[in-house]
């Protein structure tokens, strides 16, 4: 084992290739650049190619790559153009994800299937390709979950998406189970109310916006930024002994 980094450089990520999917707007294009900012080489992956040469623009060592997680062409493309751009691949954060239908009566199997595609069967395909590739150092696979991968958001639900979150956190930890001898370190990342793009409808309404309030030890939903210090744990150094693990980052909302 090298020897420990300066307090200072801890954080540091220069000279490591990130992959962020999910990448257009919200909590992903957040993480792109703070990984950026960072010092890593950063390749941001969605659909929305304009948003993501808005984000790109912002920073000369982010890279879009336009990429539809559900379809396993497009992964692998992914991979392998940051593998062709900068020949090793140390962190990758699964952020991509996609909600289903709030009343569990009103979602179909097929619907429901979808959404695993895109939040569970997405996240495990590329940390597999992610865990082949060469990498620089230490390997950091960061899965964004949620609380409600923890505990029900009852009576907003979400069945589909919900069972997706509680997948990834158990997929999380049979791949740092299966992949610590390598030294691919795998975490969880667990918001919770943040505002977001997708949360934007939730804070808009008055009553809803309450509700998050009244469950929340801090009585306030999450700003963008307050996630980027466990991102950071958690791609760095600084987390260099830590996998298996659910970081959650949620005002206090599980803790009641």
């Amino acid at each position: 084992m090298s020897a420990p980094r300066p307090a200072g450089d801890l954080f540091s990520l220069e000279g490591r290739t990130a992959i962020v999917t999910g990448a257009s707007s919200g909590l992903g294009a957040r993480f792109a650049s703070v990984l950026a900012q960072a010092g890593a080489t950063v390749f941001a992956a969605a659909r929305r190619a304009d948003r993501l040469k808005e984000l790109a623009d912002s920073d000369a060592r982010i890279h879009p790559v336009a990429c539809d997680v559900a379809l396993e062409a497009d992964r692998t493309r992914l991979i392998e153009t940051a593998l062709t751009t900068t020949g090793h691949i140390d962190i990758l954060v699964n952020n991509a994800a996609t909600s289903g239908e709030t009343r569990a009566e009103d979602e179909s199997p097929d619907a429901f299937t979808d959404v695993l595609g895109v939040n569970l069967t997405a996240p495990f395909h590329l940390a597999r390709l992610t865990a082949e590739a060469p990498a620089s150092g230490g390997r950091s696979i960061i899965n964004v979950s949620s609380i409600l991968g923890l505990v029900s958001a009852a009576p907003l639900g979400g069945a589909s998406y919900s069972a997706s979150k509680a997948g990834l956190i158990g997929l999380t930890r049979e791949l740092a189970g299966q992949w610590g001898r390598s030294g691919t370190r795998v975490n969880a990342l667990a918001p919770g109310w943040f505002r977001t793009e997708m949360t934007a409808d939730l804070f808009a309404d008055e009553r809803s916006s309450r509700w998050v309030e009244r469950n929340t030890l801090l009585h306030r939903g999450g700003d963008g930024h307050e996630l980027d210090g466990a991102l950071l744990f958690l791609a760095s150094d600084a987390s260099s002994y830590c996998t298996g693990q659910v970081l959650t980052v949620d005002g206090g909302w599980t803790a009641r």
